[in-house]
């Protein structure tokens, strides 16, 4: 592979500050309003079970749920600065704006411009700005992947076996974020045989002399490979491990359960991960193809600018120049390798799906903006008005469909035309809402909240405090998040008559349009409020006691 060569410590300082800088605006970028739009379903989901596992200590991996990552560390996060909507999406934001600088890993490989076109993407990218500002696993699985790479070319262009250990952690991290992480796996696995075949084909690899000389790499560094080992199974021991809180089960901190808690984090959590996501997939899969052509239509609308750069770029070196750049071919076959595994693993559609293409487009991407600006500057060097002016349009167009996404569905409200939003996703804020159930819980001795109607009713109010929970529960969502927030007590009746039943007034009563008439006539002294829990038909109403 070939490096670049750079003995100029200027440019290097300039690319440096350049980078740092462009960080610094992803970080805004990400933390500006970062609580203002309310919890999407799954986001809900995850922060109520971190507030149930903050408040008994008891965690365990559910596939269902995603990845460990978030749980295990906003536990604290919300210890230590409250739980609201800001502080769920907060650690994700971080990683999201910190993901620039990961571009001076690659600059040995890159060249200054580009290195800088790689930080421009990574930070103002539509897709992974808004799936930075959203609590799920895809964008820290993104992150964590492009830290990898880039340290692992670290340890073959510059050595150091701090980069090696950072590169395994890494790994270890991401497979800790999302089910996702075993198609990046495939991908990485597919991409390097690719990468090394097409050497081979030009005359530029030698199977047997590559083998031999990664055979004793290998042996070279065998003792700090083995230290690897044990970081990434200390890293998923830590990750998947059951919590126990302050019972005698099972447990990361009970010692006397050590040996069933290795085998919990490891085979158990394998076992769980085989069947969701493998065996529930065999008798409860989807048509491939109509997923692959959603999904990359839902690439060209969201990302339109990242893919015609990256294809542009691939295209370019593979076929003008020879295709001497394996780092371009390498993430060039990660992406396409992605647009059959992520709609092939995929239970169901949705935009964040898009992360895991996007992330691997983003290093061609660069290098094909980075190409595109050198042309413009020459031809303004000579004077070249058309390829000036063609470059010119070019980058007005690609900058204005990155405006418009990120204006009509990052930061403005949600709806049901916005690309990046999914169904499950509230049409508006839920905080006034949460701030007049808190008024209204100290004004009452009955239960905090009930909801009322078959669709949200669950046999024991109890049962709603550990997982697996029913399917009513589900329906309630985002709401559970918000009432635990605030220390509510939840319960639920079948049918609005059996309100007489409750004790005393409830603070909250949460209702679907069917009961809302019945509802009323029972209850006075109640101010009701519509609000819509999706982007469309998911409308409940909330009577507030007044």
């Amino acid at each position: 592979m070939t490096r670049r060569d750079d003995g100029a410590s200027t440019r290097f300082d300039r690319t440096t500050l350049a980078v740092v800088g462009l960080t610094a605006v992803a970080l805004v970028a990400r933390l500006v309003g970062l609580g203002t739009r309310a919890f999407h379903w799954d986001e809900a989901r995850v922060g109520y079970w971190t507030l149930r596992y903050l408040d008994s200590g008891a965690f365990e991996y559910r596939p269902v749920a995603g990845g460990t990552f978030l749980p295990l560390v906003n536990r604290h996060v919300f210890a230590l600065l409250g739980a609201n909507d800001f502080t769920g999406r907060l650690v994700v934001a971080l990683v999201g704006g910190l993901l620039p600088l990961v571009a001076l890993l690659y600059r040995d490989r890159l060249r200054d411009d580009e290195t800088v076109a790689f930080a421009l993407v990574l930070a103002v990218e539509p897709v992974l700005l808004y799936y930075s500002r959203f609590a799920r696993g895809e964008l820290l699985l993104a992150a964590f992947s492009l830290l990898a790479v880039g340290c692992f070319l670290r340890v073959v262009d510059v050595g150091g076996r701090r980069y090696l250990y950072v590169g395994v952690v890494a790994v270890g991290l991401l497979l800790t974020t999302s089910g996702f992480a075993v198609v990046t796996l495939l991908c990485w696995t597919l991409a390097v045989f690719l990468t090394f075949d097409h050497l081979r084909v030009r005359g530029d690899g030698n199977p047997v002399g590559t083998a031999e000389r990664a055979w004793r790499g290998f042996v070279s560094r065998a003792t700090p490979l083995a230290r690897s080992l044990f970081l990434l199974l200390g890293v998923l021991l830590f990750f998947y491990a059951p919590r126990a809180g302050d019972t005698d089960e099972v447990g990361l901190w009970n010692l006397s359960t050590l040996p069933a808690t290795v085998e919990s984090a490891f085979l158990g959590s394998f076992r769980k991960f085989w069947a969701v996501r493998i065996d529930y997939r065999r008798t409860n899969g989807h048509e491939l193809l109509p997923y692959i052509v959603e999904y990359v239509e839902l690439l060209v609308v969201l990302s339109l600018p990242v893919v015609v750069l990256a294809v542009g770029a691939f295209l370019a070196d593979r076929y003008l120049t020879g295709g001497r750049r394996p780092l371009l071919h390498f993430f060039s076959f990660w992406a396409a390798v992605s647009l059959l595994a992520v709609p092939m693993l995929a239970e169901q559609f949705a935009p964040w799906l898009a992360v895991h293409t996007v992330v691997a487009l983003t290093l061609p991407a660069a290098v094909g903006l980075a190409a595109l600006v050198r042309v413009g500057a020459a031809g303004l060097e000579r004077d070249r008005a058309a390829r000036v002016g063609a470059v010119a349009l070019v980058c007005v167009v690609l900058s204005a469909h990155v405006g418009g996404v990120v204006a009509t569905n990052v930061y403005g409200s949600p709806g049901p035309d916005d690309d990046l939003a999914q169904y499950a996703q509230p049409s508006q804020p839920l905080e006034p809402m949460l701030e007049n159930a808190s008024a209204a819980m100290a004004r009452t001795d009955g239960p905090d909240v009930v909801y009322v109607g078959e669709a949200f009713y669950t046999l024991d109010a109890d049962s709603d405090l550990q997982p697996p929970v029913s399917d009513a529960w589900g329906n309630r969502l985002p709401l559970p998040w918000y009432f635990e927030r605030i220390d509510a007590r939840q319960t639920s009746v079948a049918a609005p008559d059996e309100l007489e039943m409750v004790d005393s007034e409830p603070a909250v009563v949460v209702v679907e349009d069917e009961e809302r008439s019945q509802v009323a006539r029972q209850l006075e002294g109640y101010e009701s409020t519509e609000y819509e829990l999706g982007l469309w038909n998911r409308e409940v109403y909330v009577f507030v006691l007044q």
